[in-house]
């Protein structure tokens, strides 16, 4: 019976009947690769986009005339149309089919990343920047469950984190061409560059068909009445813990990770006084750390189980951030941004491989782009935050202070059941 058929699948029913025999087959199909590389190509967009407005803040501030807390918020003002992109694209690609609703996202975001360029006011690009996060919101969550279904089951883990590797190359990118875009055609320029990803989308969405997990279950459901059913993510106490355990996980991953990577170029600026070529190359290092991570967390989740892995590298994070902030010496910063990176952002693909075995395919998407944009939503603040007690103590202790929330993260494993190489329902 399908979850559309009858809307108490859920988690603690799952746990309780014969688990699924895990699936044993290791070999990758080719419409798997390319369904990751796809899913990556759409994450590396996001990565580069929201980072080239960490370099661009200072250029942006002083044409527009913005104060502080106004070009922090532009990354919150885009995380937020994020969440309404991640429940508008997610429903649609639970309904519709992961790879057109993919396309569709990348594109919209496209679009209003390169009109980013032509703002002339603070309301402007707030605008535009609020429409791009729409497009962010929906790729995330729909890039992971087509390369979650698209896998075989013990190799899961390392499917969607190699998605999430396609931020850390977006991300690298930025970090690469941002000083001399900046240098030669201005933060206008940058944002221009961002409209490229439409046309990449189009290229691959012509090769792709959709996963035979959605197709199967959209035969199943011929004739039957077209809904999502959003109550799935609460069915009983033990689903809604679940659910609970990974916002509290993406929350924490999303104000960690925008609240060091938003205000990093500035602490090195700021502090140091490294140039925006030498903060740009520091940053770089910081990234490599965290594609590194990025791989082994998918190796550790696919090896040790998902809880494992997050365990380790949520200890790690905790104590490589309060370490990190406490550097002085330009070797060090280099290597213990590294490192910092690794733990802090490794766990990143670790969220799709979790909430695409967490919740069935009639809602796997809306699921993925829900839960992580929420959590991404309140994570925004970060940039905000971080400013705040900035001003009274300083980035580098408000960046050493980030040190806590993986804490919190570690706890929130408990509420979360580990359904490692279980064949997705």
């Amino acid at each position: 019976m399908s979850a559309f058929e009858d809307e108490d699948v859920s988690i603690g029913t799952r746990a309780e009947a014969s688990p699924k025999p895990p699936d044993d087959s290791a070999q990758v199909s080719s419409y798997g690769k390319k369904a990751v590389v796809a899913s990556s190509l759409g994450y590396a967009m996001d990565g580069f986009d929201l980072l080239i407005l960490g370099f661009a803040l200072s250029a942006i501030s002083a044409e527009l005339h913005l104060g502080h807390t106004q070009a922090g918020s532009l990354a919150t003002i885009t995380l937020f149309g994020a969440v309404l992109g991640g429940v508008v694209f997610g429903m649609l690609a639970d309904r519709f089919g992961r790879v057109k609703m993919l396309t569709y996202s990348v594109v919209f975001f496209a679009v209003f990343t390169g009109l980013t360029a032509v703002a002339t006011g603070f309301t402007e690009i707030a605008v535009f920047r609020f429409l791009a996060g729409v497009g962010i919101g929906g790729e995330f969550g729909i890039g992971m469950t087509l390369a979650a279904e698209s896998w075989p089951a013990r190799k899961r883990a390392r499917a969607t984190a190699m998605v999430g590797l396609g931020w850390q190359a977006g991300v690298l990118l930025a970090a690469l061409v941002s000083a001399p875009v900046l240098t030669h055609w201005g933060w206008r320029g940058l944002f221009l560059i961002g409209a490229v990803p439409a046309v990449v989308a189009i290229v691959f969405r012509s090769r792709l068909h959709e996963p035979d997990t959605f197709t199967q279950f959209k035969d199943a459901q011929q004739g039957r009445p077209q809904k999502v059913p959003l109550k799935l993510l609460v069915a009983d106490s033990r689903t809604t813990r679940a659910t609970i355990g990974v916002l509290v996980l993406t929350t924490v991953q999303n104000f960690g990770y925008y609240g060091i990577m938003i205000w990093l170029p500035t602490y090195l600026e700021d502090r140091f006084g490294y140039s925006l070529t030498k903060s740009s190359a520091w940053t770089a290092v910081t990234v490599v750390g965290m594609a590194i991570g990025v791989l082994l967390f998918g190796q550790l989740a696919d090896r040790l189980g998902r809880r494992k892995a997050f365990w380790i590298f949520q200890c790690g994070a905790a104590v490589s951030v309060l370490a990190y902030s406490q550097l002085v010496s330009p070797w060090a910063l280099m290597i213990g941004g590294a490192i910092m990176g690794a733990f802090a952002n490794g766990m990143i693909g670790g969220y799709g491989v979790l909430m695409a075995e967490l919740y069935p395919t009639a809602v796997r998407s809306t699921a993925q782009n829900i839960l992580f944009n929420v959590g991404r939503a309140i994570g925004g603040l970060a940039p905000v935050v971080v400013a705040l007690v900035a001003s009274s103590l300083g980035l580098g202790t408000a960046i050493g202070m980030l040190a806590v929330i993986y804490v919190l993260d570690m706890a929130a494993m408990l509420l979360i059941p580990d359904r490692q190489a279980e064949q997705l329902d």
